[in-house]
């Protein structure tokens, strides 16, 4: 990996306790300026973005929050992973900092809590940007994951060990191994034993999604809607669709980036979100 700065090494890292949880935070940014949130897909964390917030940090005052269950943020017990939950934490991190209004970057299940959160909140949704997500998780899908939240983490003798076994879901990706790896290391804790990564696996168990779909013309948000070319997840099809239902949107496809496309191409991505932002805002 080429050596460029990543939002870890400057942003402050914080930690707020909001619905009964300790959830942290990176921030980074002038204060007064405005507020941007990142939101990580299922099984990841904050530093997803790592590669992208540098890039707007001199005109935004940028959060990259781990959601509830994952990464350095607290496991609710008993578990609360609906996407209720995850936007209610959103609403209540925005009332503690102060942020009356906030443009919303998700990707993956970051992306589906960003879509439900502009719908059910237009009035706090300065623009919404929906990062390979879809609107709806299939029953069979749902399914899978419930029955992967089911296994126990799995225990690694080492940081190398985990690193080595480090795999993105879907597995497909371009990304630099460099950026791979640091992603992996940003994701592991000590335990007795070894090490595994930070990640509740009842956010799978009992992960249940709401159906955005009848909420996606409640948007009034202007709403960039990005998938990688070569994505199972948002099929090209559901994405003209939410064009179609979301009533201030566009599309754009970043070129040979699969799934995990800030990870994939972040530089590419990043022109993307500037061009729109510029616009939008």
């Amino acid at each position: 990996m080429t050596r460029q700065l990543l939002a870890c090494e400057a942003a402050e890292r914080r930690t707020e306790t909001l619905n009964g949880l300790r959830l942290q935070f990176l921030q980074i940014g002038p204060n007064g300026a405005p507020a941007i949130s990142f939101l990580h897909g299922g099984a990841a964390h904050a530093h997803w973005f790592d590669r992208v917030i540098p890039t707007f940090a001199d005109r935004f005052h940028a959060i990259a929050l781990d959601q509830r269950g994952h990464g350095e943020s607290q496991w609710a017990t008993p578990p609360a992973y609906a996407t209720g939950d995850f936007v209610r934490d959103l609403l209540a991190l925005m009332d503690r900092l102060g942020f009356r209004r906030m443009t919303l970057v998700g990707h993956s299940m970051g992306g589906h809590n960003a879509m439900a959160f502009a719908a059910w909140y237009p009035e706090r949704t300065a623009a919404l940007v929906v990062v390979d997500s879809r609107p709806y998780l299939p029953p069979d899908r749902v399914q899978r994951m419930r029955e992967r939240g089911q296994r126990p983490p799995r225990l690694h003798a080492s940081e190398e060990a985990a690193v080595a076994a480090f795999r993105l879901l879907p597995r497909e990706t371009i990304a630099d191994p460099a950026l791979l790896a640091h992603m992996a290391r940003m994701g592991l804790v000590r335990v007795d034993g070894g090490f595994r990564f930070r990640f509740d696996p009842a956010c799978y168990a009992d992960r249940k999604p709401v159906d955005c779909w009848p909420l996606l013309p409640r948007i009034t948000a202007p709403t960039l809607v990005v998938r990688g070319e070569h994505s199972p997840v948002l099929p090209l099809e559901v994405a003209a669709r939410m064009l179609e239902t979301i009533p201030n949107a566009e599309l754009i496809e970043i070129p040979s980036a699969h799934h995990h496309l800030t990870l994939d191409a972040p530089e590419a991505f990043n022109a993307a979100l500037d061009t729109f932002l510029r616009r939008a805002l």
